[in-house]
């Protein structure tokens, strides 16, 4: 017996809040096996990205193929892409794949610099969207895919019509602002959830006040990814992935300078705690 193997396709974070590292921390703690395909390197810490390097596509596309060729792989979780070129080799490595796939549409990190080049946006439409089983865009990217301006929760709805009609099997937006009472000044968030066959679901949390936020699209996206491989339907899968990310931000670290990461260990120090 051996844990499900949940592969992230991602930039490398080398302050170790986001990306890659998140990814594999969040994988591990929902207890499966993590593997890696590098689309960039990023030097950054938590007040700032000063630096980004990216592989030739041939050598992404070369990673992915090693990894498929030789792992039993149950899920998987695309994150920072950052080129034209870089889309389509995982999107031509990906176009047979036989396991759940999560698509994080990440543009622009916290920090502000863009993680997704202007020009990649169309490709990261045509190529990635149609073979998301659940795409998950914060507001700001929901709203830069769609191509509308999202305030309400209808507004949310909307958009992520609009993203199911782009081709993605499932939209989760996230941002806190789509329910009664949540959002920056309230004292809940509400993330919204749309699938092809008709779901709508809100999933509403206590609103943690921490600047340590660094890596929750990460996070969120990687660990609904590993329930996926675990075998969950898709609406338990982002609840649980959703509570994971709770635990993680009411005990984040205030590490460096910035926005501290979220404490990935935060269900293992729990478990220690008993």
């Amino acid at each position: 017996m051996h844990p499900p193997c949940v592969l992230t396709v991602a930039g490398s974070d080398s302050g170790g809040g986001a990306g890659i590292q998140a990814d594999l921390k969040a994988i591990m703690m929902q207890g499966c096996y993590g593997l890696s395909v590098v689309t960039a390197l990023t030097a950054q810490n938590t007040r700032a990205v000063t630096a980004i390097e990216a592989p030739t596509p041939g050598f992404v596309a070369e990673q992915l193929r090693a990894v498929l060729a030789d792992f039993p792989i149950r899920a998987a979780k695309t994150g920072m892409l950052f080129s034209a070129p870089i889309i389509a080799a995982v999107a031509d490595g990906l176009a047979q794949k036989d396991f759940p796939l999560v698509v994080d549409p990440v543009c622009v990190a916290q920090s502000g610099a863009r993680l997704l080049l202007p020009e990649a946006m169309e490709a990261l439409v045509s190529r990635m969207l149609p073979l998301a089983d659940l795409l998950t865009p914060n507001r700001l990217e929901a709203e830069a895919l769609a191509g509308m301006t999202i305030a309400t929760r209808e507004d949310a709805l909307r958009a992520g019509a609009r993203l199911l009609g782009l081709g993605a099997g499932a939209v989760l937006i996230k941002g806190g602002h789509f329910a009664p009472g949540s959002g920056e000044a309230g004292e809940t968030v509400a993330d919204v959830l749309l699938t092809r066959t008709g779901v709508v679901r809100d999933y509403v949390r206590r609103r943690v006040a921490t600047r340590n936020t660094h890596g929750t699209g990460c996070t969120l996206s990687a660990a609904i990814a590993a329930q996926l491989g675990l075998g969950k339907p898709l609406e338990e899968a982002v609840a649980a992935g959703r509570d994971y990310l709770q635990l993680a931000l009411e005990t984040a670290w205030d590490l460096g300078g910035g926005d501290g990461p979220v404490n990935h260990l935060a269900p293992y120090q729990r478990l220690l705690s008993r």
